[in-house]
């Protein structure tokens, strides 16, 4: 056999099926062809002038040599600023790292924790990179369906599905794909049940800001969990800053050795001048936050309306900017069926929900970031479907 191959923990890697449908889409509109856009997972506001204008004077200022590759401390200091007084995190210096967006984020979690034969709890559906992340960590997934693990029933579930292998659980809320938010009861449940069988958390937060109904709980500000959590943070969402590439992580030891490491040694440290414009993101106040979640709740309800008047089932997002609805049968039998009938027959693009995991299996995520009128748009193309019935 010849030596000229990838080592196998990268053929065991696979691409986004996202991103291959991302590429489609913008070859059909390359051509011509009318896409009304809800396969994406971007923010579509801008990101706001006072960071942009943060990063320029970074630049002019010749703020462009290598950085701690921890992070700038002005950062660092307003990262555990936040997380004490915003999540209710116990946070102490020395215990955040500035890393390169947030799947980077999950990449050195999920390496620090996961020794190869481990078993992980993965709530489902999950954002599609997370069964990558296992694998090259060379973990397993145990997948909880997260639609039936709700209120009581999630301790119960937990329980059901745990194995003498369990060593971590990835949670995730606000939750990609469903905009599913836990409780507050839902998250002690679940602090509770890490703490007795002594496991570690991947708390995912990239959402946190985006939360119409209830409140957000970040599980390591409950008892006995800061210890045992990973807390991984964005601001491409809470910020428009997707292509920035900029997030970070809470933990204490040994956890943050190992993401030092990590971060070490797959990027050295976050683009300097980003960091300082970073600095001037963490200095919004409440008022851009509301205006944030106001935006983003008109285009939820517009858009939810819009799927359930055309026979669409689904339920209220209680947070990110993602709805779920289960497929109408005129659609098709399964997902991916659903799909190319929308985008087909019209002109409607959306992500199958087995993309994300099989209990994501007989619906269809959208994405309702984008412009109140594309949203009309496609409220009025579905309106088609109902009428087809």
């Amino acid at each position: 056999m010849s030596s000229l191959r990838t080592a196998a923990r990268v053929e065991a890697l696979g691409f986004s099926e996202i991103v291959k449908i991302r590429n489609h889409i913008m070859s059909l509109q390359r051509r011509g062809v009318s896409v009304l856009p809800f396969h994406g997972g971007e923010p579509f506001l801008h990101t706001p002038d006072a960071i942009k204008q943060a990063c320029i004077q970074a630049l002019a200022d010749n703020k462009t040599r290598y950085a701690p590759s921890s992070g700038i401390e002005p950062l660092l200091e307003l990262i555990i600023e936040k997380v004490r007084t915003r999540n209710r995190i116990p946070a102490e210096p020395g215990q955040a790292i500035v890393v390169s967006g947030g799947l980077h984020g999950l990449f050195v979690a999920f390496m620090t924790t996961v020794n190869p034969g481990d078993d992980v709890m993965v709530l489902s559906p999950y954002w599609t990179p997370i069964q990558d992340l296992i694998v090259l960590a060379g973990g397993r997934r145990v997948l909880v369906n997260s639609f039936q693990a709700r209120g009581q029933r999630l301790r119960t579930m937990l329980e059901q599905s745990l194995t003498p292998a369990t060593r971590v659980i990835y949670y995730n809320s606000p939750t990609n794909p469903t905009g599913q938010v836990y409780t507050r009861a839902e998250v002690e449940s679940l602090a509770q049940f890490a703490c007795t069988h002594d496991l570690v958390v991947i708390a995912d937060e990239a959402y946190e800001d985006i939360v119409f109904d209830g409140e957000h709980v970040s599980l390591a500000s409950l008892p006995g969990m800061m210890e045992r959590t990973l807390t991984v943070y964005t601001l491409s969402k809470s910020f428009s800053m997707t292509g920035w590439r900029l997030g970070y992580v809470i933990a204490t030891e040994p956890w943050m050795t190992g993401l030092r490491k990590l971060t070490l040694n797959s990027i050295n440290g976050v683009s300097t001048p980003t960091q300082w414009a970073a600095v001037e993101a963490f200095r919004m106040g409440p008022a851009y936050f509301e205006e944030l979640r106001q935006a983003y709740r008109q285009r939820r309800d517009l858009l939810v309306a819009g799927l359930r008047a055309a026979g669409l089932a689904c339920e209220m997002p209680a947070g990110t900017f993602y709805a779920f609805p289960r497929i109408n049968p005129a659609l098709g039998q399964d997902s991916w069926q659903a799909f190319h009938c929308l985008l087909e027959q019209f002109g409607i693009s959306s992500v199958p929900g087995v993309v994300f995991g099989p209990d994501g299996e007989g619906h269809l995520r959208f994405c309702f970031s984008t412009s109140l009128e594309t949203i009309e748009a496609a409220v009025e193309r579905l309106a088609r479907l109902q009428r087809a019935d």
